[in-house]
């Protein structure tokens, strides 16, 4: 396992979007793009402060490497969006070094996973991007 420091991380991030073409960065509106140590019950949809969380038994994917917490554009066009909480975006740093074993294959699923979890934010779903490739 390579572990790379909470910089290293946040450069891949930020390289992925570099590499992104720039029609799609100008089509990004209230998207937050933010990175965690590890998920939580609370990006799995669970409140820890909710009495009804008798679903979640305390065991966390361990390979969640990114996820997308908010509409797609396709659900926004449908109305009902309230701007004033942005979508986010959140990559996980810990699944990513637990399950490529180089720097070089961290950085490239590191850019994946941005790419598939804005491809969420596009409205692509779970086979789509995975037929793309970004699964």
């Amino acid at each position: 396992m390579h572990r790379m420091t909470d910089e290293e991380f946040e450069t891949a991030i930020a390289e992925a979007l570099d590499a992104m073409p720039d029609q799609f960065i100008a089509a990004l509106e209230n998207v937050a793009i933010v990175w965690e140590d590890e998920p939580s019950a609370y990006h799995l949809g669970y409140d820890e402060w909710d009495d009804d969380t008798e679903a979640f038994d305390g065991e966390l994917p361990s390979d969640l490497l990114g996820l997308f917490d908010g509409l797609s554009l396709v659900e926004r066009a449908a109305g009902g969006y309230d701007d004033d909480i942005p979508d986010v975006v959140t990559i996980f740093k810990g699944p990513h070094e637990r399950c490529f074993s180089s720097r070089a294959e961290i950085v490239d699923e590191i850019g994946k996973t941005v790419i598939h979890e804005l491809g969420h934010y596009f409205g692509l779903d779970e086979d789509r991007l995975t037929a793309m490739g970004y699964e």
